[in-house]
């Protein structure tokens, strides 16, 4: 009989795609997810489908949007009937664990029947409040506090390394869930392990940070240093596995919940459609994936889960409505989407859809976005051109130029929100730009801009 692959999710929490050396950062960040993205396969293109912790992970969990799920925003406890991650791989003989962040339940400890299927347990539901950078605490099996030494990363990686040679005679699922490189709430900071920050005193800036600021200048720094310091984590898990002969024999996923903006883009560091709220690092190893190259087909966090069972064999169940991306690994791409779509929550009621070439963004403004999960009525807010402004610096949903890839992107967005069990809904056409030039802050691009018809939306 095949043995069957053991699991890993390895999860940051608000990592930037650009962090890591396969995306251009020049910084030396993050050596051993190059060198698992390079040797195993890169998801170059990957996205949240949420942009905030609570519903990207019931995601993840699920498979599900989030507003499948019923965990639209933060606070919200994730249904406890839906199929999980945990819960298919328990019934296959798994073990199942879960460290670190949970942020799915409505309490702390969290109780067994919110853990979404998980048996072994060592986790907080909001990390960033019942720990500090060198004080973690988190919550076992039976609800007990539990103070862990040493750096938060490092005091999760150790757990987590336990967890593997405690279970490594036993097919496994382990999902360690890292609070950085998320800011630290009670201060409003990023605190980097001691020493860190350091490195990137006069650090390389992504070029939406340079050209819009935000708290990028004081808190980027931090930020890196965190990012350096979960990448030796990765490298740590990467070394544990292969001495304990289970290199062979288990999958390794990193992935992102979302990304950081650095209040460029709002008044906090996501929640909004732009690249630097929505675009992730995603890279897997292990049986499957080994040689499996660069991906350049759009994947959503909500591919995650049939992705892994899909990988060990099992039977993806029919609620899950990601798609398994092994078929991409051998450049089958016939049914695969070309597009992925995003809602958006706290910060506005939000949907958006985003091709190789576009992103379009509607938004019901008169809608409470803590109150209510969606609407039937949109207006246009946004539309990008990522070939030419791959920053998002000009927003062209009002130029004429652009007024039939608006029209075509429109159709799939509505289409998108149907595939998501979405009620329908009408989009208002924002009113065309008589004089674009006449735009405040337009850059010379801008202002050149020739008519762009629906023939090029999906090149």
């Amino acid at each position: 009989m095949e043995k069957k692959p053991n699991i890993i999710v390895f999860l940051t929490d608000q990592q930037r795609w650009d962090t890591t050396g396969v995306h251009g950062n020049p910084s030396g960040l993050t050596p051993n997810f190059d060198r698992l993205a390079a040797e195993g396969t890169h998801f170059a293109n990957a996205f949240t489908c949420q942009p905030v912790c609570a519903p990207a992970r019931s995601s993840i969990q699920t498979g599900r949007y989030a507003t499948e799920t019923g965990v639209f925003r933060n606070g919200i406890a994730m249904d406890a009937a839906l199929p999980t991650l945990a819960s298919v791989f328990a019934q296959a003989g798994y073990m199942t664990g879960y460290i670190g962040k949970w942020h799915l339940a409505n309490k702390n400890p969290v109780p067994p029947e919110q853990r979404g299927g998980y048996r072994y347990w060592l986790a907080s539901n909001l990390l960033e409040l019942t720990s500090l950078p060198y004080r973690t605490t988190l919550y076992d099996t039976d609800g007990n506090e539990v103070s862990l030494p040493g750096h938060r990363i490092d005091a999760l990686t150790d757990a987590s390394i336990r967890f593997l040679a405690d279970h490594s005679s036993e097919p496994f699922l382990l999902f360690v869930s890292h609070l950085e490189p998320h800011h630290q709430n009670q201060y409003d900071n990023y605190p980097a392990p001691d020493g860190y920050a350091q490195r990137y005193a006069d650090p390389w800036m992504p070029p939406d940070l340079r050209a819009l600021g935000g708290t990028a200048p004081q808190h980027i720094a931090g930020y890196y240093g965190m990012v350096k310091k979960l990448d030796e984590a990765l490298g740590r898990t990467l070394d544990a596995l292969k001495s304990l002969s289970l290199d062979d024999d288990t999958i390794v996923l990193f992935t992102s919940d979302h990304g950081c903006h650095f209040k460029t883009r709002n008044s906090e560091y996501k929640r909004s459609c732009h690249e630097a709220s929505i675009r992730i690092p995603s890279a897997a190893t292990g049986p499957g994936f080994r040689g499996g190259g660069r991906v350049e087909e759009l994947f959503s966090l909500i591919d995650i889960a049939p992705t892994l069972i899909d990988a060990a064999g099992l039977a993806v169940p029919s609620s899950m409505q990601g798609r398994t991306a092994l078929p991409l690994l051998s450049g089958d791409v016939r049914e695969w989407p070309r597009e992925i779509y995003v809602q958006i929550s706290e910060s506005q009621v939000a949907r958006s859809v985003r091709t190789a070439r576009w992103k379009y963004t509607v938004v019901a403004k008169e809608r409470d976005p803590y109150a209510d999960s969606r609407s039937d009525t949109y207006a246009e807010d946004s539309l990008y051109d990522l070939w030419i402004d791959p920053s998002e610096l000009c927003n062209l949903i009002d130029y004429t130029s652009h007024r039939e890839v608006a029209a075509a992107l429109r159709r799939k967005l509505l289409r998108k929100m149907e595939e998501a069990g979405e009620p329908p809904a009408r989009i208002e056409e924002v009113a065309p730009l008589e004089n674009p030039h006449a735009k405040e802050g337009l850059s010379q691009w801008g202002r050149n801009q020739r008519r762009v018809d629906s023939s090029e939306i999906d090149l």
